[in-house]
């Protein structure tokens, strides 16, 4: 999604000096792994339309700022530079051009940790999401709308989808499988099968090119959309409650966003899966009724449990181990959401700080286990 980005600011850019060709050459992590992200699909689908394009890969190449770095040029009939714009994808969607500050999130909101608004939560005898509602407005409210509907037809489309996932890995897409299988089974397992398959359902959907939200991250989309589908249809909760969990859960992401990363490129899956587990623990906990302390102590359960988690994807391909490791987090995050609940909400190690500790831990991990398809799993023969 962020090439996407930066490639529709740059047609932009470009569209009065009128190019005949453009030239992208991609670096680092984003090069490594970019055919299986489909990175060079989503840019010459954009740049394509103006003019031919020709995709250069530099994985070797790390610039400085970022490792998920891109170079645009724009070029006249003899190949002379009109133009360029190097940019940089952080994650989650978002961009940054040379020269800006890497800063993860332009957070809108004024208190910008879990600890400050908690203490806001229990000052005003109010709940996250309605900090969320307090400084964003009703406008919110819509947006979020649309996020869940994204997500329901995700999930939806992804239990009727069968065959063979793109890539060249054979992976077959399970999605459907553990769907007809959980209904073979008690109410518990049974339980826990759906969620496994509402999770495999979008994370295949989005292997396969499929439209998915990123929550944080496209490579961690199913586990959000997973526990939220599974307890709006088992447990009957209002589509108005899971508005105001999704508010909860986006906003623990955008505290991580602002004061660590969602990035598998500079931070491991810790920033992916580990993130979107937290996001999904504090959104079932609040659909349960936990209190702000409650779900700040699911929401650090689940990413306290995924700290050192490596990001390093077979093939550089969204699929191994990213699409079970989806399915995992969702049923961690329920369990983190059972474990606060029988607490009352007090522990030793706050949210902040497990954020603290996953950026520094992501900046310790060698460069070959965040996502450069060069260890671990993606050099398995």
């Amino acid at each position: 999604m962020g090439p996407r980005t930066a490639s529709i600011r740059f047609l932009e850019r470009t569209s009065e000096i009128h190019p005949v060709s453009y030239e992208v050459t991609l670096y680092g992590s984003l090069a490594a792994t970019g055919k299986g992200h489909l990175t060079d699909v989503a840019i010459l689908e954009i740049l394509q339309q103006k003019a031919p394009t020709e995709i250069i890969w530099e994985p070797d190449t790390v610039l400085p700022t970022h490792t998920n770095g891109m170079l645009f040029r724009a070029l006249d009939a003899d190949g002379k530079e009109l133009d360029r714009m190097t940019a940089f994808s952080i994650g989650g969607g978002d961009i940054i051009e040379e020269g800006e500050q890497l800063v993860q999130s332009k957070s809108i909101y004024t208190m910008t940790t879990i600890g400050e608004i908690l203490n806001w939560c229990e000052n005003t005898g109010r709940s996250f999401w309605e900090y969320v509602d307090h400084i964003e407005g009703e406008g919110i409210w819509d947006y979020l709308a649309e996020v869940w509907k994204v997500m329901r037809e995700a999930v939806e489309r992804g239990i009727e989808a069968e065959g063979v996932l793109p890539g060249g890995l054979g992976v077959r897409r399970k999605a459907v499988s553990y769907y007809v299988h959980a209904a073979g089974y008690n109410s518990s397992l049974k339980s826990r099968g759906l969620v496994y398959a509402y999770a495999l359902a979008v994370s295949e959907e989005n292997a396969s090119g499929g439209k998915i939200v990123t929550a944080p991250t496209c490579g961690s989309c199913g586990v959000l959309p997973a526990v939220l589908y599974h307890l709006h249809t088992s447990k009957g909760f209002s589509e108005k409650r899971i508005l105001r969990a999704l508010a909860t859960a986006g906003l623990f992401g955008n505290v991580v966003k602002h004061n660590a990363s969602v990035s598998g490129a500079e931070v491991g899956c810790q920033g992916e899966v580990g993130v979107a587990c937290a996001m999904a623990a504090a959104a079932a906990s609040q659909l349960f009724g936990g209190t702000p302390a409650q779900i700040e102590y699911s929401a650090e359960m689940g990413l306290e449990h995924h700290l050192g988690l490596t990001c390093d994807p077979v093939c550089g391909l969204v699929q191994i181990p990213c699409i079970e490791r989806n399915a995992y987090a969702a049923a961690r995050a329920l369990d983190a959401n059972l474990y606060a609940a029988f607490s009352d909400g007090r522990h030793s190690v706050d949210f902040d700080r497990i954020v603290e500790v996953m950026k520094q831990t992501g900046h310790d991990i060698p460069s070959i286990y965040k996502e450069t398809s060069r260890g671990g799993l993606a050099i398995i023969k």
